[in-house]
This record gives C-alpha cells, sequence and structure tokens, in this order.
C-alpha cells in the first residue's frame, strides 16, 4: 500500500509558485532522503500547478502536506491524501 497526495493549484499559482519554490523542493528532498517520498511530479496537461506524490505511509504525506511552504503560503488550493494499491512493481 502507498499513499498518493496529489495538490490541486489556485488558479494564479506560478508568482507564489516562484517565490516560494526553493523551500518546497528543499521539503521534497528532505522527505525523499529519509525514504518515505517516492516520487512526486506535476500534470502537463493542462499546466496549471497540479501535482502527486506517491508516499509509503498516509502520515507521511499528511506530515509533508502540514508543512509544505506550498500549502502554508496559498500556492495549493485543495489537497487530499488516498491510499493507493500497487498491482504490478518494477
Amino acid at each position: 500500500m502507498k499513499y498518493v497526495m496529489r495538490y490541486r493549484a489556485v488558479e494564479d499559482f506560478l508568482p507564489l509558485a516562484q517565490q516560494h519554490g526553493a523551500a518546497h523542493v528543499a521539503r521534497l528532498h528532505e522527505f525523499h532522503d529519509r525514504g518515505v517520498l517516492l516520487m512526486v511530479g506535476t500534470f502537463d496537461e493542462p499546466m496549471n500547478g497540479d501535482a502527486m506524490g506517491v508516499f509509503i505511509t498516509r502520515e507521511a504525506a499528511e506530515e509533508f502536506v502540514a508543512g509544505d511552504p506550498f500549502v502554508v503560503h496559498g500556492v495549493v488550493a485543495e489537497w487530499t491524501v488516498r491510499p493507493w494499491n500497487e498491482v504490478l512493481t518494477g
């Protein structure tokens, strides 16, 4: 079982994302280095700032969200964490 975090960005997200991007990326690296964040990325179609990440526990995903500069400073309008059952792994 993995946990998928999904972000929906605010409509005019780019100025805020640029302002808080370095701190957001540092937090991503922190969680990845701890081994609790497996992958993260944005959606391209449409390019609207929406993104998702895959965590090994719900607690790790919720901890990430609670302190993420993108959430704290209003880049993210809405977020969810959902359990995900892997069917095929590499």
